[in-house]
Protein backbone atom coordinates (compact mmCIF):
# COMPACT_ATOMS: atom_id res chain seq x y z
CA UNK A 1 0.00 0.00 0.00
CA UNK A 2 1.08 3.80 -0.98
CA UNK A 3 -0.21 5.54 2.60
CA UNK A 4 1.94 8.79 3.22
CA UNK A 5 1.00 11.02 6.39
CA UNK A 6 -0.90 14.50 5.88
CA UNK A 7 -0.05 17.15 7.83
CA UNK A 8 -1.28 20.64 8.53
CA UNK A 9 0.79 23.73 8.29
CA UNK A 10 2.30 23.00 11.91
CA UNK A 11 3.99 20.08 10.32
CA UNK A 12 1.61 18.24 13.28
CA UNK A 13 0.75 14.79 11.52
CA UNK A 14 -3.79 15.02 10.82
CA UNK A 15 -3.89 11.53 9.21
CA UNK A 16 -3.12 9.19 6.47
CA UNK A 17 -3.51 9.60 2.85
CA UNK A 18 -3.60 6.19 0.71
CA UNK A 19 -2.03 6.90 -2.67
CA UNK A 20 -2.78 5.28 -5.76
CA UNK A 21 0.00 2.92 -6.46
CA UNK A 22 -0.46 2.93 -10.19
CA UNK A 23 0.60 6.74 -10.10
CA UNK A 24 2.72 6.98 -6.89
CA UNK A 25 4.15 3.56 -6.90
CA UNK A 26 4.97 2.71 -10.62
CA UNK A 27 7.90 2.00 -12.14
CA UNK A 28 9.82 4.27 -12.77
CA UNK A 29 11.00 4.46 -16.45
CA UNK A 30 13.94 6.13 -17.27
CA UNK A 31 13.97 6.09 -20.97
CA UNK A 32 10.65 7.79 -21.32
CA UNK A 33 11.51 10.29 -18.86
CA UNK A 34 14.60 11.02 -20.71
CA UNK A 35 12.88 11.91 -23.60
CA UNK A 36 10.38 13.83 -21.85
CA UNK A 37 12.71 16.25 -20.35
CA UNK A 38 14.68 16.67 -23.68
CA UNK A 39 11.25 17.85 -25.01
CA UNK A 40 11.57 20.45 -22.13
CA UNK A 41 14.70 21.37 -22.36
CA UNK A 42 14.81 21.59 -26.08
CA UNK A 43 11.60 24.04 -25.70
CA UNK A 44 13.09 26.27 -23.10
CA UNK A 45 15.88 26.92 -25.88
CA UNK A 46 16.02 30.81 -27.14
CA UNK A 47 17.71 31.78 -30.36
CA UNK A 48 18.64 35.74 -30.74
CA UNK A 49 21.64 35.85 -33.30
CA UNK A 50 20.25 37.16 -36.29
CA UNK A 51 22.06 39.34 -39.29
CA UNK A 52 20.08 40.97 -42.47
CA UNK A 53 20.41 39.33 -45.86
CA UNK A 54 20.56 41.35 -48.72
CA UNK A 55 16.62 42.13 -48.95
CA UNK A 56 16.81 43.23 -44.91
CA UNK A 57 19.16 45.98 -44.96
CA UNK A 58 17.83 49.88 -45.26
CA UNK A 59 18.82 51.48 -48.35
CA UNK A 60 20.08 50.54 -51.73
CA UNK A 61 17.27 50.78 -53.79
CA UNK A 62 19.33 53.15 -56.72
CA UNK A 63 21.86 51.95 -58.86
CA UNK A 64 25.04 53.74 -58.01
CA UNK A 65 26.35 53.91 -61.47
CA UNK A 66 24.98 52.86 -64.85
CA UNK A 67 25.56 49.58 -66.35
CA UNK A 68 28.24 50.40 -69.32
CA UNK A 69 30.39 53.24 -70.47
CA UNK A 70 32.61 53.74 -66.86
CA UNK A 71 35.01 51.27 -67.14
CA UNK A 72 33.79 50.10 -63.21
CA UNK A 73 32.08 46.93 -62.56
CA UNK A 74 28.67 46.90 -63.01
CA UNK A 75 26.62 47.35 -59.24
CA UNK A 76 23.17 47.10 -59.18
CA UNK A 77 22.71 48.28 -55.32
CA UNK A 78 25.28 49.32 -52.76
CA UNK A 79 23.61 46.82 -50.75
CA UNK A 80 25.58 43.93 -51.76
CA UNK A 81 26.93 41.50 -50.11
CA UNK A 82 30.67 42.72 -51.56
CA UNK A 83 30.80 45.59 -50.32
CA UNK A 84 30.76 47.17 -46.82
CA UNK A 85 27.52 48.27 -44.88
CA UNK A 86 25.36 45.39 -47.46
CA UNK A 87 23.57 42.44 -46.41
CA UNK A 88 25.17 39.62 -44.79
CA UNK A 89 25.37 35.75 -46.76
CA UNK A 90 24.73 33.21 -45.10
CA UNK A 91 24.75 34.27 -41.70
CA UNK A 92 22.94 33.40 -38.31
CA UNK A 93 18.93 33.50 -38.19
CA UNK A 94 16.87 32.71 -35.14
CA UNK A 95 16.02 28.79 -34.99
CA UNK A 96 13.16 27.39 -33.27
CA UNK A 97 14.32 23.89 -31.46
CA UNK A 98 10.23 23.52 -30.75
CA UNK A 99 8.84 19.80 -30.86
CA UNK A 100 6.04 17.81 -28.70
CA UNK A 101 5.48 14.12 -27.70
CA UNK A 102 2.06 12.31 -27.65
CA UNK A 103 0.15 13.58 -24.38
CA UNK A 104 0.32 9.47 -23.73
CA UNK A 105 3.94 9.85 -23.61
CA UNK A 106 4.04 12.77 -21.23
CA UNK A 107 1.64 10.96 -18.45
CA UNK A 108 3.54 8.29 -18.36
CA UNK A 109 6.57 10.40 -17.86
CA UNK A 110 5.00 12.37 -14.74
CA UNK A 111 3.79 8.82 -13.25
CA UNK A 112 7.93 7.78 -13.52
CA UNK A 113 8.76 11.17 -11.78
CA UNK A 114 5.83 10.99 -9.15
CA UNK A 115 6.91 7.38 -8.18
CA UNK A 116 10.69 8.63 -8.08
CA UNK A 117 9.74 11.26 -5.42
CA UNK A 118 7.51 8.84 -3.51
CA UNK A 119 10.19 6.09 -3.19
CA UNK A 120 12.87 8.75 -2.00
CA UNK A 121 10.53 10.07 0.39
CA UNK A 122 10.59 13.53 -1.62
CA UNK A 123 6.74 14.04 -1.08
CA UNK A 124 4.86 15.79 1.55
CA UNK A 125 1.05 16.20 1.98
CA UNK A 126 -0.37 19.32 3.38
CA UNK A 127 -4.04 19.21 5.04
CA UNK A 128 -4.72 22.73 4.00
CA UNK A 129 -2.71 25.86 2.53
CA UNK A 130 -4.96 28.85 3.43
CA UNK A 131 -3.24 32.18 4.07
CA UNK A 132 -5.19 34.79 5.93
CA UNK A 133 -3.05 37.34 3.74
CA UNK A 134 -0.35 37.89 1.34
CA UNK A 135 2.56 38.38 3.19
CA UNK A 136 5.71 36.17 2.37
CA UNK A 137 6.75 35.87 6.15
CA UNK A 138 3.48 34.03 6.34
CA UNK A 139 4.71 31.38 3.61
CA UNK A 140 8.46 31.03 4.86
CA UNK A 141 6.89 30.40 8.30
CA UNK A 142 5.24 27.43 6.82
CA UNK A 143 7.86 26.15 4.62
CA UNK A 144 10.34 26.48 7.84
CA UNK A 145 7.57 24.34 10.22
CA UNK A 146 8.02 21.71 7.07
CA UNK A 147 11.49 21.83 7.65
CA UNK A 148 11.76 22.67 3.39
CA UNK A 149 12.75 26.23 3.87
CA UNK A 150 16.78 25.37 2.13
CA UNK A 151 15.14 22.83 -0.30
CA UNK A 152 14.51 23.62 -3.67
CA UNK A 153 10.27 22.78 -3.70
CA UNK A 154 7.57 22.77 -6.10
CA UNK A 155 4.42 23.34 -4.32
CA UNK A 156 1.32 22.20 -6.27
CA UNK A 157 -2.09 23.95 -5.65
CA UNK A 158 -5.51 23.51 -6.01
CA UNK A 159 -7.09 25.77 -7.37
CA UNK A 160 -6.30 29.57 -7.83
CA UNK A 161 -5.52 31.43 -4.30
CA UNK A 162 -4.20 34.65 -4.88
CA UNK A 163 -2.76 35.15 -1.10
CA UNK A 164 -1.20 31.68 -1.95
CA UNK A 165 1.37 32.73 -5.30
CA UNK A 166 1.18 36.23 -3.79
CA UNK A 167 3.23 34.73 -0.74
CA UNK A 168 5.57 32.82 -2.23
CA UNK A 169 6.83 34.48 -5.27
CA UNK A 170 9.59 36.32 -3.26
CA UNK A 171 10.65 32.84 -2.06
CA UNK A 172 14.02 31.77 -3.87
CA UNK A 173 13.67 27.93 -3.64
CA UNK A 174 9.75 27.82 -4.44
CA UNK A 175 8.07 27.49 -7.24
CA UNK A 176 4.49 27.18 -7.21
CA UNK A 177 2.27 25.41 -9.75
CA UNK A 178 -1.51 24.39 -10.45
CA UNK A 179 -1.88 20.89 -9.87
CA UNK A 180 -3.53 20.73 -14.02
CA UNK A 181 -0.10 22.28 -15.10
CA UNK A 182 2.25 20.23 -13.20
CA UNK A 183 4.91 18.09 -15.45
CA UNK A 184 7.61 16.09 -15.46
CA UNK A 185 10.58 18.31 -15.89
CA UNK A 186 9.23 20.54 -12.81
CA UNK A 187 8.66 17.36 -10.69
CA UNK A 188 12.54 16.54 -11.46
CA UNK A 189 14.15 19.53 -10.90
CA UNK A 190 12.78 20.20 -7.50
CA UNK A 191 14.00 17.83 -4.38
CA UNK A 192 10.80 18.44 -2.57
CA UNK A 193 6.85 18.27 -3.61
CA UNK A 194 4.70 19.74 -1.41
CA UNK A 195 1.04 18.63 -2.26
CA UNK A 196 -2.43 20.16 -1.39
CA UNK A 197 -4.53 16.94 -0.07
CA UNK A 198 -7.06 17.95 -2.72
CA UNK A 199 -4.82 18.33 -5.26
CA UNK A 200 -4.12 14.77 -5.16
CA UNK A 201 -6.85 13.47 -5.93
CA UNK A 202 -7.03 15.73 -8.89
CA UNK A 203 -3.88 14.26 -10.32
CA UNK A 204 -4.70 10.79 -9.52
CA UNK A 205 -8.23 11.14 -11.99
CA UNK A 206 -5.95 13.30 -14.26
CA UNK A 207 -3.28 10.39 -15.11
CA UNK A 208 -5.62 7.33 -14.22
CA UNK A 209 -6.43 6.63 -17.82
CA UNK A 210 -2.62 6.88 -18.25
CA UNK A 211 -1.60 5.07 -15.66
CA UNK A 212 0.10 1.06 -16.75
CA UNK A 213 -2.33 -2.06 -16.36
CA UNK A 214 -2.08 -4.59 -14.11
CA UNK A 215 0.03 -7.30 -15.51
CA UNK A 216 -2.45 -10.97 -14.91
CA UNK A 217 -1.08 -13.29 -13.21
CA UNK A 218 0.29 -16.46 -14.50
CA UNK A 219 -1.59 -19.34 -14.94
CA UNK A 220 -4.97 -17.75 -15.28
CA UNK A 221 -5.41 -16.87 -18.87
CA UNK A 222 -7.68 -19.38 -20.62
CA UNK A 223 -6.27 -21.91 -22.45
CA UNK A 224 -6.37 -22.14 -26.30
CA UNK A 225 -7.69 -25.93 -27.77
Amino acid sequence: MANIDVVDKNNIKTGVLELDEKIFNARVNTFILQQVVNMYLANKRKSFAKVKNRAEVRGGGKKPWKQKGTGRARVGSIRSPLWRGGGVVFGPIPKDWHYQVPKKIKSRALISSLSAKFKSGAIIIIDKLDLATHKTRQMADVLKKLKIASEKTLLVTFGSQENLLRSGRNIKNLNITRVEDVNAYDVLINSKLLFEKPAVGKIEKRLGAHSAPDKPKSGTGKKVA
